[in-house]
């Protein structure tokens, strides 16, 4: 059963762009074309694009992704390999939230010193304008710098 971009879309719940966007940095095959030039999926194409996205909602990178896909498709390779890459991501997801939970603490910190009074007071505009004396002592600027690089 062949379908159009448009049913693939539905019935793997990714967007139009997105499976695009799949097929031209090489997670998805180019798929066949029609007479008429239309792209046409097959129900594994609809496996792949469910299996990019549920690894986008476990916060895998793309990068990660492609691994996990050529682990999957290689019948040859053993589930160890697999599971060495889901430990490491986890590790990852728990740094993240460790940097997080620091963030907030900082943030509730400067939250808390506000007086609502005028602006030129305001101790969260001061703390964002003098990160290092904001965050004497804390990681937390550090921390934010890490999240942006890794995709938070």
């Amino acid at each position: 059963m062949r379908m159009k971009i448009s049913e693939a879309a539905a019935a793997s719940g990714c967007h139009l762009e997105t499976i695009r966007y799949y097929e031209r940095v090489g997670l998805m095959p180019r798929p066949t074309r029609t007479g008429s030039g239309y792209r046409a999926f097959t129900p594994a194409d609809v496996e792949r694009l469910r299996f990019i996205s549920r690894g986008r909602e476990l916060g895998f990178s793309l990068e990660e992704i492609r691994s996990l896909l050529r682990l999957n498709d290689d019948p040859s390779l053993s589930c160890g390999d697999v599971d060495v890459l889901a430990r490491a991501h986890l590790a990852d997801i728990h740094q993240r939230i460790q940097a997080l939970t620091r963030m907030a603490g900082e943030l509730d910190r400067v939250i808390a010193q506000c007086a609502g009074g005028e602006r030129g007071t305001c101790t969260i505009l001061g703390a964002l304008r003098h990160t290092g004396e904001a965050c004497a002592g804390s990681d937390a600027t550090h921390d934010l710098g890490a999240l942006r690089r890794s995709g938070i």
